[in-house]
């Protein structure tokens, strides 16, 4: 999409991120009924799975089952995350339509969270990349604390830049993806690196056709959408969110979770943007996920209700 296009695509990572953190762990079929309900109200990108180790993720051992089990005539692009080549591997057996990598900007938060310093990961996305290539399969890498680190603390635009570089040497993706995966930035940090990717972009342009912007954008400091309206307004139109708002990063302190798929699809409806989302379906799932979970979740669009009732149409 062109940034002059009045589409956001939406990008569903509740059954993946909203989850992999969540106290309760869900059954096979409950994720499956969450993955149908979000595909019944209009979503047609999923985040679904991670291919991780079992045992630091337990939330995600079901990750065959689940691919094994989603709607296949549906018109849906199943993303997995994946860490390493045996990930990839198993993502390519199980079928997902998309991977996603993710680099985190800090050595240490890289190693907390992978085992590997930055430039590790990297490097390890340059061999999945090759893979990926080869198997002709559509890649995203997210840069995951692109803003701040809840262990380095502030992370500079140049530490940024440098991340961005790097990776693009060792392969360019289908798409990059910025994350505040703390929820520590505001509007103007959000334009500050969209600048920097642009550029970045132009480059890849030029040598190897570039790639597409995505954003993913926490709400741990009440800031994450306004930073979605700064990245609509600053020209990407794809963004992640989690239906119910819920997940987080587990390593950010007292997360409050993701933004909410139900109220940034109100936001960008209310302002002019298009979705294909139903919300007033959509909306309507959240009092089903609040029982399902066992406990309440940050999005409000579910319990106030949308305004004009009309607006819950799809757009």
């Amino acid at each position: 999409m062109s940034s002059s296009s009045n589409h956001v695509e939406i990008v569903e990572v509740a059954p993946r991120d909203g989850l992999q953190s969540d106290p309760t762990h869900l059954s096979t079929p409950d994720k499956l009924a969450l993955i149908n309900r979000t595909i019944d109200a209009g979503v047609r990108r999923i985040e679904v799975v991670s291919f991780v180790n079992p045992k630091r993720v337990p939330q995600m051992a079901d990750a065959d089952a689940v691919m094994a089990a989603v709607p296949r005539d549906r018109d849906v692009s199943y993303i997995g995350l994946v860490l390493n080549a045996r990930g990839f591997q198993r993502a390519v057996d199980s079928g997902v339509d998309e991977i996603n990598v993710v680099v985190v900007c800090t050595d240490t938060f890289a190693e907390k969270n992978q085992g590997q310093t930055t430039q590790g990961l990297i490097d390890t996305w340059g061999e999945i990349a090759a893979a990926a290539q080869a198997a002709d399969m559509a890649t995203t890498v997210t840069l995951a604390a692109s803003f701040g680190c809840p262990y380095e603390g502030e992370v500079s635009r140049d530490r940024f830049e440098w991340v961005v570089e790097q990776v693009l040497r060792a392969g360019v993706p289908t798409e990059l993806a910025i994350a505040d995966s703390i929820g520590v930035a505001v509007p103007t940090d959000v334009e500050n690196r969209i600048h920097s990717v642009n550029r970045a972009n132009e480059a890849a342009t030029n040598s190897h056709g570039g790639f597409a912007l995505r954003c993913h954008f926490h709400n741990t400091r009440n800031t994450g959408y306004a930073n979605a309206v700064a990245a609509v307004q600053a020209g990407v139109r794809v963004l992640d969110s989690s239906f119910g708002g819920i997940g987080g990063c587990p390593f950010a302190p007292n997360a409050t979770g993701n933004i909410a798929t139900e109220d940034l699809v109100y936001l960008l409806h209310r302002m002019g943007y298009g979705t294909g989302i139903d919300l007033e379906q959509l909306a309507s799932n959240v009092g089903w996920l609040e029982s399902t979970l066992d406990h309440s979740v940050p999005g409000l669009v579910g319990k106030a209700g949308v305004f004009p009732a009309s607006a819950g149409s799809v757009r």
